[in-house]
């Protein structure tokens, strides 16, 4: 990948705040022709940079309150990949990530209770491969995912004076 420049950082951010506003609005308030909009919204698609512009689901508001992060250990020999393909069809699994340290696996997971909690971490050990569960329960999000400050830093260590002068939309 090329990187990205000040104009793409704001036209992610602008979609990141209004992921449906059209491209002649966008290229309306960028201040830039609709084709380099187009152009650029393409070109950050084809090299990864963006995954889509899908709606943003919150799963509390699904009626999944609980949010826990579970370490796995996995049985020697069992392999990764298999296991993330079991835990993929358990739809409380919201993530999972090979990891280094005492675990092997870290998923993220959502209930709607802790005694449903009970009722994932149960399918969880049960997954062919999986031979110990740690979980823990997040109290509170302090900080949601996000990647747009990534956005920001990636420009302004690219090119520091790039966005001089330029806030945020």
């Amino acid at each position: 990948m090329s990187g990205i420049d000040a104009l793409d950082a704001r036209l992610i951010e602008l979609y990141t705040a209004e992921p449906r506003i059209g491209v002649l609005e966008a290229s309306r308030r960028l201040g830039v022709a609709r084709g380099t909009v187009q152009a650029r919204l393409d070109r950050l698609a084809r090299d990864g940079v963006t995954r889509g512009f899908g709606p943003e689901i919150d799963p509390a508001a699904l009626g999944y309150d609980v949010t826990a992060f579970i370490t796995l250990q996995l049985r020697q020999g069992s392999g990764h990949d298999p296991v993330a393909s079991r835990l993929a069809r358990i739809p409380e699994v919201i993530e999972a990530h090979t990891i280094t340290g005492p675990g092997d696996m870290l998923c993220r997971v959502v209930a709607r209770s802790n005694r449903d909690l009970q009722r994932v971490i149960d399918q969880i050990v049960a997954a062919d491969g999986v031979e110990r569960a740690s979980s823990v329960i997040s109290l509170a999000a302090q900080i949601r995912h996000r990647t747009l400050p990534l956005v920001f830093a990636a420009v302004s260590m690219a090119a520091p004076s790039a966005r001089r002068g330029q806030g945020p939309l």
